[in-house]
């Protein structure tokens, strides 16, 4: 029976005969021994091959092989603490499966040529990590809202009109008609808080931002909840407890992944351990400006302003109530100061930036149908939105967590590119 890595790892199954599937991780030929480190999805391990101990086609196969040639080994589990794990197989049998050819991937080669062949160095040690802990990290997102009783929903892709306004958008000639790329599905899970109450979606967003950053992606999974009968108090106590549910999770349960992919659980741990600071845009901007940056009122953060707020900050940080001239029309006033609206921004330590952004939203039909023409938008293009105003319309809220900056703060990353298997940039739509 073929079992694989993870288990003879976690069973400890010393002087067992077991059979094994993978990949060649390694490889290295020294006289009448062969060493290969194998892969699986669940791990590595050591495999020695000694002439004598195989028949001659399997000594010719474990000869032959290549890094990522795929085979099949039969043989007995051996602890030994100088191999990889502490264990390795001492081979009766080896059999390729498919030799391939000779890997292009070697080390020192440029991030560029990595992205160029993305499809394979996916395979890598440090790809396939990273992977594991985005599964782990949104299976937690998602754990969480059903915990609170949401219910996912599915949007379109396709849209007619956009939500962060039309600078950003992916044109498309649907049929004839002019329809974009969606920038955010928060307009199609408003429309659910009227009959399911609280709602989450999870799919693709895209933003035609020509933006070369270490954050940015042209295209990104978006966790976006709504919340019926939510004011913005409420909205951001969501926000934190769902960051802390989910790092928590990781913490706890993913240790040894978390180190593997270069953050210090205990690190990680710490950043949760307190309320999040709360501090409002006017005072930030100030905090920024003391801090040797250049930020004048009414000017939205950007990477180095989040960097300098966020240097010696030990947790994410919120920043409140922006000016409403450089929000989203969406966005509630706030009723004790209606020049800036009930919103925020969820900015993650060390310089990793927004992860979120939420506001509670307007939810009389007047109120909207002012906004939008103070932004000159085109009430036709909107009407299915502003018609939610018109019939038995609730207080609500939500925001939007991106994926890729989640991940890579969790994982503190130095590149959001890791954060996704395939990076759609500027310069950037292959593989």
């Amino acid at each position: 029976m073929i079992t694989n890595i993870g288990t003879i790892l976690h069973e400890k199954l010393d002087g067992k005969d077991i059979a094994l599937r993978g990949w060649v991780h390694r490889h290295r030929v020294s006289g009448n021994m062969v060493f290969a480190v194998m892969r699986d999805p669940t791990g590595v391990m050591q495999i020695t091959i000694k002439k004598d101990k195989v028949g001659e086609k399997d000594w010719k196969d474990a000869n032959n092989a290549y890094v990522e040639s795929s085979f099949t080994v039969t043989g007995r589990v051996k602890k030994d603490d100088r191999a990889p794990g502490g264990y390795e197989i001492e081979a009766t049998g080896f059999t390729l499966i498919s030799q391939g050819e000779p890997f292009p991937i070697a080390k020192d080669l440029s991030d560029e040529y990595l992205l160029d062949v993305r499809h394979l160095w996916l395979r890598s040690q440090k790809m396939n990590n990273i992977m594991k802990a985005r599964h782990h990290i949104v299976n937690y997102l998602r754990e969480f809202f059903e915990v609170e009783g949401f219910y996912e929903i599915a949007p379109p892709i396709i849209t007619k009109s956009g939500c962060e306004g039309g600078s950003t958008l992916f044109e498309m000639n649907y049929f004839g008609e002019k329809a974009y790329l969606t920038q955010s599905s928060q307009m199609y899970a408003e429309v659910f808080v009227f009959s399911l109450g609280k709602v989450y979606v999870l799919a693709p967003s895209f933003r035609a931002e020509k933006s070369r950053t270490i954050r940015h992606l042209a295209e990104y999974w978006h966790l976006e909840p709504e919340m019926a009968f939510y004011d913005q108090k409420m909205n951001m106590d969501l926000q934190e407890s769902m960051v802390k549910y989910a790092v928590g999770k990781m913490v706890s349960n993913h240790s040894e992944l978390l180190k593997a992919c270069g953050r210090e659980p205990e690190d990680l741990r710490a950043t949760i351990e307190k309320p999040f600071e709360k501090m409002d845009y006017a005072a930030a901007v100030e905090e920024v400006n003391e801090l040797g940056g250049k930020m004048e009122f009414g000017q939205d953060f950007g990477a180095d302003e989040e960097a300098l707020l966020t240097k010696g900050a030990p947790a994410p940080m919120f920043v409140t109530k922006f000016p409403k001239e450089i929000k989203a029309f969406y966005m509630k006033e706030d009723p004790n100061d209606p020049e800036f609206v009930l919103n925020n921004d969820l900015l993650a330590p060390a310089g990793h930036g927004e992860i979120i952004g939420g506001s509670e939203r307007i939810w009389h039909y007047d109120e909207l149908v002012a906004r939008m023409k103070e932004q000159n938008l085109k009430i036709e293009d909107y009407q299915w939105y502003v018609d939610l105003r018109r019939f038995g319309s609730v207080p609500h809220s939500g925001f939007g967590l991106g994926i890729e900056r989640f991940v890579k703060w969790t994982l503190n990353l130095d590149h959001i590119r890791d954060a996704i298997p395939f990076p759609r940039t500027i310069n950037r739509c292959y593989p």
